[in-house]
């Protein structure tokens, strides 16, 4: 079966991922199955995909005649005379499915990094098809009635605890899925999820679709004041492509706030940039979101109140390790006041700045990122443009990243040259284990294009699993942008960091070491899998580690002591916008989805909800929007509908967990291995907050996390809160 039970999450959750459909293949296609990769795993190594084989027109053959084989496969185990056991059910379904598995990973990981009008089209053709074909399975009465025997009796079946946790699994996502529904209101939840397929697939191909097309043309260089000679030059080539000679664009990013709002000297220069950033998908034309995300948002409601739940947020929650939109709305709550408080005072010393240098405006969201550099500099002496030249991006992931891998867990990396790859800017490394076998594959995707989704992920494309003996073929993804050919890549602070956190991801996907497929790697609760990548982060500015990379990209020279003492000590700077702006969406996402479906606005009302949305939740100060507005919030869209708050939910036990590093000594093979030994390499084989104790040895607590934040003088009283209820006793 895919990873997680994908049958029953896709349907359920409204994932831009599996489910199926049901057709037959024909006889004439038996032929064209020796020249499909899909058909048959890849003899690569690790099986890894073969993507210099691999054509457009291949998936759709695969996606049917996989989906058809699975169906055979969960029909053979649903009718199997015999009494349900262990091995003919729960595995059987572990089993099921290679073939859609194989395509499907692949497919939905290129839409992702490289897609195109085909697989964008093929996207659209399929969703509802493939949430049809989840619901078919995940709602197939027979399937279920084996599964309940097996839930009913799993304490006597003899199995170890990731078997019997696999029982529970699989009831559960059955459950949720709306195995118990009657068969007239199984109907109506299929009809929903695949008018969810649809519309979810449209958004997202309206977000990408609008970012390119809301791409801001600049007619003067003058305008690029601020910009180095390399970055006028990418705007320049930009434009030529777009066939607007003696021009310049400025390329944008799916978050609110835009990286060159921090360069750009030209006030009129970076309010176009930003209107330009915060209309999209609200501004009309053919890839305006509102209309979906009102469709989209009434719809879960109903889907919530069909399966028993009062909202969306409830259904998604008592999965999570939350459990309640309560203990949501309770933490971030608490958080919000102070986060707020903070950046009305950084906002005081901005407006300090902009008086100091004779401006007599007000402090505009389009001014915080310029004037935050120049606060920055006047206080710890230094700016972002003397960091860049130290943090070339190969020396930033070979001897920082890898090297910080390596001296926690003994991991060693090398390049090769001979795997294919889906774009010319992927590059491929092995993954050795302190034992010196291979461990993975990694692959790095690391530049921004048009043809990319905005922001930074990791995907697995092999999973490993001792059932089927696979090791792990893991990618990460960023959105660096390109610099002009033969140029170095030069990364901000936040790209730093940004690299270390997805390779966390890459870490719990390569270090998995469980049975079964379905709890492998990174299969966490949603408030759960962003904690591993989020420690990782901590090794970023880690002294040994820094010194190891940071280091001039032109003469070698390491980065000064004390530009090392600097980064350090602003590490809280700006703290309070950060977390404000965080806050401001993922307490948007919870109004959305704590609602029911006749409180939801039509397509003229989206945007009015946003606004009352945050100034009921406090948020609303002008100068810091949300990360993401309705509009172009494509998690909400996805996976992490009523689950955006996981960000900072996991960083509660990433605080706690660097507190834990700092107190036993930091970067030590020993502290290394036990974080793998107890929580990295379970995936999801146990309660994840009880993998977090095996860990720590204690409940999370809120309060690191207000010390890293900043925001300690604000917390609330009490000693120690927790983040939520404690993990169950060994």
């Amino acid at each position: 079966m895919t990873t997680r039970l994908a049958l029953a999450l896709a349907a359920s959750l409204g994932l831009a991922m599996p489910a199926y459909s049901q057709a037959a293949v024909p006889a004439s296609a038996e032929a064209a199955k020796a020249s499909n990769p899909f058909f048959s795993e890849s003899p690569l190594p690790l099986h890894y995909p073969q993507f210099d084989k691999i054509k457009d027109s291949d998936f759709a053959p695969a996606f049917d005649a996989g989906m058809a084989e699975q169906l055979k496969e969960v029909d053979a185990i649903a009718n199997n005379a015999a009494a349900p056991t262990f091995d003919n059910t729960i595995l059987a379904m572990e089993k099921s499915g290679q073939v859609l598995n194989r395509a499907q990973t692949v497919f939905f990981s290129l839409v992702g990094a490289d897609t195109n009008d085909a697989r964008n089209k093929l996207r659209a053709d399929y969703a509802a098809k493939f949430a049809a074909h989840g619901d078919a399975i995940a709602l197939n009465p027979k399937l279920f009635a084996r599964i309940d025997t097996l839930y009913k009796a799993r304490d006597t079946l003899g199995l170890d605890a990731e078997g019997v946790r696999l029982v529970e699994r699989y009831h559960t996502d059955f459950v949720r899925s709306g195995a118990n529904l009657s068969e007239a209101d199984k109907a109506t939840l299929k009809g929903m999820n695949s008018q969810l397929a649809e519309l979810g697939s449209k958004f997202s191909d309206n977000v990408l679709k609008e970012v390119n097309a809301s791409a801001v043309v600049i007619d003067d260089a003058k305008q690029l004041a601020g910009f180095t000679p390399e970055q006028i030059a990418t705007a320049a080539a930009a434009a030529k492509e777009r066939k607007l000679d003696g021009k310049y664009v400025i390329a944008l990013l799916n978050t609110t706030g835009q990286p060159p709002e921090s360069e750009l000297t030209d006030r009129a220069t970076r309010q176009k940039l930003h209107e330009a950033s915060i209309a999209r998908g609200s501004r009309g034309g053919e890839f305006d979101n509102r209309e979906i995300i009102s469709k989209i948002m009434k719809l879960r409601a109903d889907r919530a109140k069909l399966l028993g739940y009062p909202n969306h947020a409830a259904y998604v929650l008592e999965d999570e390790t939350a459990k309640t939109p309560q203990a949501v709305n309770d933490m971030l709550g608490k958080l919000a006041p102070p986060a707020v408080a903070n950046a009305r005072r950084e906002a005081a010393d901005l407006q300090a700045m902009i008086k100091k240098e004779g401006g007599t405006f007000e402090l505009a969201p389009w001014d915080w990122a310029f004037y935050s550099e120049k606060v920055r500099k006047d206080k710890f002496n230094f700016d972002e443009s003397e960091l860049k030249p130290y943090f070339e991006l190969n020396n930033v992931l070979e001897n920082g990243v890898f090297y910080a891998a390596n001296q926690l867990y003994g991991l060693t990396f090398k390049k090769r040259t001979d795997l294919p790859v889906y774009n010319p800017d992927v590059t491929t490394y092995d993954v050795f284990d302190a034992d010196g076998k291979q461990l993975a594959i990694f692959i790095a995707d690391m530049y921004a294009r048009p043809s990319k989704r905005g922001g930074a992920w990791m995907n697995s494309y092999v999973s490993q699993s001792g059932l089927t003996g696979y090791k792990p073929v893991v990618a990460n993804h960023l959105n660096i942008p390109k610099p002009p050919a033969g140029k170095p890549t030069l990364l901000t602070w936040d790209e730093v960091t940004t690299a270390f956190h997805e390779f966390g991801h890459a870490l719990h996907g390569m270090f998995s070491n469980v049975e079964y497929p379905y709890f492998t790697g990174t299969s966490v609760p949603r408030d759960f899998v962003e904690y591993p990548s989020q420690v990782n982060e901590m090794w970023a500015d880690w002294p040994a580690i820094l010194k190891n990379y940071a280091k001039h990209h032109e003469t070698g020279a390491p980065m000064p002591q004390e530009l090392l003492d600097k980064v350090i000590a602003a590490s809280k700077f700006n703290q309070g916008f950060r977390t404000t702006e965080y806050l401001g969406s993922a307490m948007l996402d919870q109004r959305w989805h704590q609602i029911t479906a006749d409180q939801v606005p039509d397509a003229s009302g989206v945007m009015a909800f946003e606004a009352a949305a945050q100034k009921a939740d406090g948020t609303d100060y002008a100068p810091v929007p949300p990360r993401y507005r309705t509009p172009y919030f494509s998690h909400i869209m996805g996976g992490y509908s009523a689950g955006y708050y996981a960000y900072i939910w996991s960083e509660v036990l990433d605080a706690n967990s660097v507190e834990w590093f700092e107190q036993h000594g930091g970067l030590t093979r020993a502290n290394g291995d036990h974080f793998r030994k107890t929580l990295l390499s379970r995936g999801g084989s146990k309660d994840a907050l009880q993998l977090f104790q095996d860990f720590a040895g204690h409940a999370p607590k809120i309060e690191p996390l207000l010390k890293k934040r900043g925001l300690v003088a604000d917390a609330a009283d009490g000693a120690n809160p927790t983040l939520a209820p404690e993990a169950p006793k060994k």
